[in-house]
């Protein structure tokens, strides 16, 4: 296609050309391709011709048609059918009532489209603030959501993040004729992202010379673009769940700072509401909160808890019961999410429910010797820690 010849056009001032944005969303969409499981060669050709009808004058005078022109241009070229189509649904979804793309093909060229632009504003510090968003980026974020969720991807966002954060490091690092290392590309064959990388590949990746600061910088950059990035898809992602009806303290109690994989919270999200309309949930839920209120107050007040439970110091046979059941329930609710099970971790912590309460009505916690208190309050403890490994049950309302 000639027009690929005028994408020397800048897209933004501290971003580069769209002909250096074509080839970083090339190179992802070829990434991204693997997870929507289409061939790499068909996502980085879509990806390619994508941006070109921009510079075209027909979508110069009808910006509408942006898209729509590229794949009639890309058929009339004879490129493959798929190509075709992802230049004009890489664009969606476009708002909350438009269609996600479903081809293979245009789901990785939209995903990769998406993920490039917020990579880049994240990385010059050009977020939304307030109700000022001028390059749309909370619909892109909303776009890459609703594209996970609804062609049901697993999508791990650090990794393609840290892919494109690399090659923006590079954009900003390197002159526009000097050498572009294809760092993307070789993070990805090497399956290595952020903190993993060790000093001496990110030099090979981006053909440093070695400075420590040069390492520094990319690896500074790659961890607040991920982390701060992450954080903005986290508040999205609640928007958008408690406009589907989700209740809102049982996502805050499955999404930790780390949760990157969207499709898995949601499918926490949804185990655990089952799980909490049942009696055993109910009940289990008030137990946990009670063991986590003691807790926050006896190491508020700075009350010591033992590093492990010892069976040899229990006294009453409630405590032995109770801790033979964390133990039966944290291997079997660890068990069943290894197999992303989570209607089974619930029903495996289900069991939790009569020995806790049993122990709160026999048992006194703040027992007068101090090392059988310490050994009680680190009972309560590996409750919250098998709790933890499906939600934190002390942000659950109720």
């Amino acid at each position: 296609m000639a027009r690929l010849d005028h994408l020397n056009v800048t897209f933004h001032a501290k971003l580069g050309t769209q002909g250096q944005r074509v080839e970083r969303i090339r190179r992802l969409a070829e990434r991204v391709a693997m997870l929507t499981r289409c061939e790499s060669a068909l996502a980085g050709r879509a990806a390619v011709l994508a941006k070109a009808d921009l510079t075209t004058e027909i979508v110069g005078e009808f910006p509408e048609l942006q898209g729509a022109m590229g794949r009639k241009y890309a058929l009339l070229q004879g490129e493959d059918a798929s190509v075709a189509a992802a230049i004009e649904d890489h664009y969606k979804p476009q708002g909350p009532s438009d269609r996600v793309p479903t081809d293979p093909v245009s789901v990785a060229v939209a995903l990769a489209d998406k993920l490039d632009t917020l990579v880049g504003f994240w990385a010059i510090d050009e977020k939304p603030t307030g109700s000022k968003d001028p390059f749309a980026l909370r619909r892109a974020a909303l776009g890459v959501i609703r594209i996970v969720l609804e062609r049901e991807l697993r999508l791990q966002l650090v990794k393609i993040t840290s892919l494109s954060a690399v090659s923006y490091f590079q954009k900003f690092q390197k002159d526009d004729s000097g050498p572009y290392i294809d760092a993307a590309s070789k993070l990805a064959s090497a399956g290595l992202v952020d903190d993993s990388l060790s000093n001496e590949v990110y030099e090979q990746l981006l053909g440093s010379t070695g400075l420590p600061a040069s390492i520094s910088a990319a690896r500074e950059m790659v961890a607040g673009v991920n982390y701060d990035l992450l954080s903005f898809f986290h508040d999205r992602l609640k928007v958008y769940l408690r406009d589907q009806g989700a209740r809102h303290d049982l996502i805050d109690a499955v999404i930790t700072p780390e949760s990157d994989d969207l499709l898995m919270i949601v499918r926490r999200v949804e185990a655990l509401g089952k799980f909490l309309e049942t009696d055993d949930g109910k009940n289990l839920l008030a137990g946990t909160k009670r063991a986590a209120n003691i807790l926050a107050a006896e190491e508020k007040k700075g009350t010591a808890v033992a590093d492990a439970v010892q069976p040899a110091l229990f006294k009453d046979d409630a405590e032995k019961k109770l801790f033979d059941a964390v133990n039966q329930a944290e291997n079997k609710a660890s068990e069943a999410i290894q197999k992303e099970d989570f209607s089974g971790a619930m029903l495996a912590l289900s069991v939790l429910r009569e020995p806790v309460d049993s122990f709160f009505e026999q048992v006194l916690v703040n027992d007068d010797d101090l090392a059988v208190r310490a050994n009680r309050l680190a009972l309560l403890t590996r409750i919250r820690a098998a709790t933890d490994q499906v939600a934190d049950f002390s942000k659950i309302a109720g």
